[in-house]
């Protein structure tokens, strides 16, 4: 393959890595919505995410043939199992978050910090120094995190910030290992399986955790819809653009393209729940935002 192909392959990736970047943002919101409306706790949302997002996946593979070339070999399963694995942890963890502190503060910190540890594991693994892009990069994510966090009015206890803080640190650990680990290819599985098989098993996981909470959901045109769209739009629909563009980008310009999530998360949550941001906390926003342009493909 050309230098320049590859060249353009990394290009056509881009867009689909920020398309699945501003499609995650709703989630947040959807599935806070989620939980309100049919008072489910943090961790059945994120079952409910991720049972419906794989079943629709499943469907549309069965539907259009695509489980005949399903890979049935040992890396392809073990592939799909760490990565139910990861998506149940990264799910549950992020919920977790925002039931301690606002939709747009865990979006960030979770989106924000996810660079670091992107970057972090790919020197670890090619045991090469990262250049000084990729330091600027995560440098500046950081930075805006810290402004973010220091922005008053997004919690209300100290207890509840260090918690969601937290949970929202554990998340962003668990998708960056998921990023390092779906840019290494498996042969003959292509993304979209990996997204449909690992999500029903990640939820699978979930589903023992989140019954002791309660897993009724109520039949209403509003709490329906709403599960609908969680699990189609910004997690089947999300993660499949995501997984393919990682297939010809780099893992830390796939975690730094991932950073448009939280900005629209922050716009949503502004407009729809209420949320205030004051200009420190903006500044912080920008911040992380900016660090896309710093990122190589």
């Amino acid at each position: 393959m050309s230098v320049d192909l590859v060249a353009r392959s990394r290009d056509r990736s881009a867009p689909v890595l920020m398309t699945a970047g501003i499609l995650w943002g709703t989630g947040g919101l959807a599935g806070a919505r989620l939980g309100a409306l049919a008072q489910l706790q943090p961790v059945a949302v994120a079952c409910y995410r991720l049972l419906l997002g794989g079943g629709f996946a499943v469907a549309y593979l069965a539907v259009t043939g695509g489980l005949r070339a399903l890979p049935r070999t040992r890396p392809a399963l073990r592939r799909i199992l760490v990565s139910g694995a990861l998506l149940g942890q990264f799910q549950g963890c992020y919920f977790a978050a925002v039931h301690y502190i606002s939709v747009s503060l865990a979006t960030m910190v979770t989106i924000g910090t996810m660079p670091v540890f992107v970057a972090l594991g790919t020197a670890a693994r090619t045991r090469r120094r990262p250049d000084a892009r990729t330091i600027a990069a995560p440098t500046a994510a950081v930075a805006g995190l810290v402004l973010l966090t220091w922005s008053p009015g997004v919690v209300t206890t100290t207890a509840g910030l260090a918690a969601g803080l937290g949970l929202a640190l554990v998340c962003a650990l668990g998708f960056a290992t998921l990023t390092l680990l779906t840019a290494e290819p498996v042969p003959g599985l292509q993304p979209l399986p990996t997204t449909a098989f690992g999500m029903v098993f990640g939820g699978a996981l979930l589903v023992p955790i989140a019954a002791t909470t309660g897993l009724a959901l109520p039949v209403r045109p509003a709490v329906v819809g709403t599960a609908l769209y969680l699990g189609s739009v910004p997690t089947a629909l999300a993660y499949t653009l995501y997984f393919r563009g990682l297939r010809t980008a780099t893992p830390f310009f796939a975690a730094l393209a991932a950073l448009l999530e939280p900005l629209t998360a922050t716009v949503l949550a502004v407009v729809l729940l209420g949320d205030h941001l004051t200009p420190i906390g903006w500044c912080g926003a920008a911040l992380l935002i900016g660090t896309v342009a710093l990122s190589p493909r």
